[in-house]
C-alpha cells in the first residue's frame, strides 16, 4: 500500500499535488515536498480551462481566499487576434452553441449568415471579452443564470450534457505556488528545500531513493517527478523515452516579459489573448497588477534576439528596462508518465505548446487520475497501463486539436504560416478534417477519447479561422428558420442586456480585493 510519497520539484506541478493528494487521503498518507532554492520555476501568467474550479473546490478554497494573493482575473475566453489576416479576431468561448429545433446554432449560422463572425452572433461571452465585463456581480453571482434561463432554456444545452460554467482564471503561477505551499504545510506536507544530488536506484530498476545535499536520503512509496522539461526522475534516472510532436507542432521556444501597467486605466479583457505573428504567436495575460505576454516561436524560424525584439516591440515602451526569460520548450510527452515507482506531472510528463491553456490542465489531469489508479496493498501493473493510456490519449488529443489551428489558418502571408498547411498531421486528424469539408464537427468525428476540448471546440475554431471551408446542412433549406432567427436575436439582447448590467472585470476584482483587506486582521 503507499502511504509515502515524495515529489521532487516545487512551482505549480509539485504543490498542486501535494495539496491534492493530502485533500484527498488525509492523514492516510505522508506527503514530502522537496525544492531547490537554486532552481527557479518559468513563473509566467497561467491561464487555465474551466474545470479548475473543480480543483480549488476540492481543496475547499473559494475564490476570495486565492484569488487576491495570486492577482488572480477571470477567463471566458481565448481571443485569437491576426490568425486569418492583420485586423481580424474572433473568440473561442466557453459556450455551447445553442441547439434550436435539433440543430445547433453553429449550423444554423452556417445557412443563414445573419452577420459576418459565428462568435459575435451566437455567443453571449464574446461580447463580454469585448466589454471587458466581469462574469460576476458585485454581491458575487454568476451571469450565467441571466442568459440560461427564459424561453430558450431548453434549446441552449444539448441533451445529455450540463450546463456550461462559463469561466476559467488567469493567474500569477509563482504566487500560486507560493500560496499553496502555505496552505499544504499547514496541513501536513514536510517540505524540503535542499538539492537533490541522486536519484538511486533498487535491483528491479524502480527508485530507492533520491539523495538530497543537506537532508540525505529521502525514500518513499512513490515519487513524483515535477522538475519540470528536465524529467530528472523519469526520463534520465528511469531512461523513460520523450515522444516529441515536433514534427507537427515547431514552436519550441519562447521569450517572455513581465509588464506592469496601470489595470484601472487600462481595463481587462476577461480572456487570454493570442495574436499570430510571422514564426508562431504573443500571448497576452491580463492580472490585477500587470501584463503576463510572451512570444512561443518556432526556432527554424526565429532566432531568440529576433523574438525579443518582437515582443518588445509589441508591448511598446512600457517594455523598457525589462528584464525578458528566454525559454526552450520540449514539445510531446513522454512515452509512459508513470513507469515503477515513479509518476510524472506537468512538464515533466509532458507538454503541447501552450496556445489552449492546457498546462494546468494536464497537471489537474495527472493527479487527478493518479489518485483514481493508486494500487491498494500491491504494485498493479494494470493500473498503471490504464493511467498511461489515459493520460497519454489526453495529450495527444491536444496535439491534433492545436495542429488544427495551424492547419485551418487562412494566414499564409509567410513560408512559417504556408508550411503550417503543408506539415505532417496525425493520420486520424488528416481523416476527421476530411469529414469537416462536408458537414461541422460533432461526438462522432472529433478525437474520441477525453482531452478536455468538445466538438463545439473546433466548430469555433473552424469557423473563426477561415481556413477551412464547411458547408451549410442542405437539409436546413427544407425547414422553417423562424425559431434559428429569433435565438440569434435572443442572443444579441442577452448580450446587450448583460454588457449594460455587469461590472467590468477591474471593477469587480478590485472589489473583491477590498473585500479581501478587510477581512484580514490588522
Amino acid at each position: 500500500m503507499i502511504s509515502s510519497v515524495v515529489i521532487v520539484g516545487g512551482g505549480t506541478a509539485g504543490w498542486m499535488t501535494a495539496t491534492y493528494l493530502k485533500a484527498a487521503l488525509g492523514e492516510r498518507i505522508d506527503v514530502t515536498l522537496v525544492e531547490s532554492r537554486n532552481v527557479s520555476t518559468i513563473g509566467v501568467g497561467e491561464a487555465t480551462f474551466s474545470t479548475v474550479r473543480h480543483f480549488f473546490r476540492f481543496l475547499g478554497l473559494a475564490e476570495h481566499e486565492w484569488m487576491p494573493e495570486c492577482h488572480a482575473s477571470y477567463k471566458l475566453a481565448i481571443r485569437f487576434e491576426n490568425w486569418r489576416e492583420k485586423g481580424h479576431y474572433f473568440y473561442h468561448p466557453f459556450e455551447r452553441p445553442r441547439v434550436v429545433n435539433g440543430y445547433s446554432l453553429a449550423d444554423w449560422w452556417l445557412h443563414l449568415r445573419p452577420g459576418d463572425r459565428f462568435d459575435r452572433d451566437a455567443s453571449v461571452l464574446a461580447a463580454l471579452c469585448d466589454a471587458k465585463a466581469s462574469p460576476k456581480y458585485l454581491d458575487g453571482t454568476v451571469f450565467e443564470q441571466d442568459f440560461l434561463t427564459g424561453e430558450g432554456d431548453q434549446r441552449a444545452t444539448p441533451p445529455g450534457q450540463s450546463t456550461q460554467f462559463p469561466y476559467a482564471y488567469h493567474f500569477d503561477a509563482t504566487l500560486l505556488a507560493r500560496f499553496l505551499t502555505r496552505f499544504g504545510v499547514e496541513r501536513g506536507v514536510r517540505h524540503v528545500l535542499d538539492d537533490v544530488l541522486d536519484v538511486r536506484l533498487d535491483e528491479d530498476g524502480s527508485i530507492r531513493n533520491v539523495l538530497t545535499k543537506e537532508h540525505g536520503e529521502l525514500t518513499g512509496d512513490l515519487f513524483v517527478d515535477c522538475t519540470g522539461f528536465r524529467g530528472l526522475l523519469l526520463n534520465k534516472a528511469l531512461g523513460v523515452p520523450f515522444v516529441s510532436y515536433q514534427d507537427s507542432l515547431p514552436n519550441d521556444s519562447a521569450v517572455a516579459l513581465r509588464v506592469p501597467v496601470d489595470v484601472a486605466k487600462r481595463g481587462m479583457r476577461p480572456c487570454t489573448t493570442a495574436t499570430a505573428q510571422d514564426a508562431g504567436w504573443i500571448w497576452t495575460i491580463p492580472l490585477l497588477d500587470r501584463l503576463g505576454t510572451g512570444y512561443v516561436y518556432a526556432s527554424d524560424y526565429c532566432s531568440p534576439e529576433e523574438a525579443e525584439k518582437t515582443l518588445r516591440d509589441f508591448v511598446g515602451p512600457a517594455a523598457d528596462d525589462l528584464s525578458a526569460n528566454h525559454i526552450r520548450m520540449r514539445i510531446g510527452r513522454s512515452a509512459q508518465s508513470w513507469a515503477k515507482n515513479c509518476v510524472a506531472i506537468g512538464l515533466s510528463s509532458g507538454f503541447v505548446e501552450p496556445l489552449e491553456s492546457t498546462g494546468i490542465f494536464f497537471i489537474q489531469n495527472g493527479i487527478e487520475q493518479l489518485v483514481r489508479h493508486l494500487p491498494d496493498g500491491r504494485d498493479d501493473e494494470r493500473l498503471r497501463e490504464a493511467y498511461n493510456r489515459q493520460v497519454g490519449r489526453v495529450m495527444d488529443g491536444v496535439r491534433e486539436f492545436l495542429v488544427l489551428h495551424y492547419y485551418a489558418a487562412a494566414r499564409d502571408d509567410n513560408q512559417y504560416w504556408r508550411d503550417a498547411k503543408t506539415r505532417r498531421i496525425p493520420d486520424g486528424l488528416a481523416e476527421r478534417i476530411e469529414q469537416w469539408r462536408t458537414k461541422l464537427p460533432d461526438e462522432d468525428s472529433v478525437y474520441p477519447y477525453f482531452h478536455g476540448f468538445e466538438p463545439y471546440s473546433y466548430t469555433a475554431m473552424l469557423l473563426g479561422l477561415g481556413g477551412l471551408e464547411t458547408p451549410s446542412l442542405p437539409v436546413l433549406s427544407r425547414l422553417d428558420e423562424t425559431d434559428a432567427l429569433k435565438e440569434f436575436a435572443r442572443v444579441r439582447q442577452q448580450a446587450d442586456a448583460l454588457t449594460a448590467r455587469l461590472p467590468s472585470q477591474y471593477a469587480y476584482l478590485a472589489h473583491q480585493h477590498e473585500a479581501a483587506a478587510a477581512r484580514t486582521p490588522a
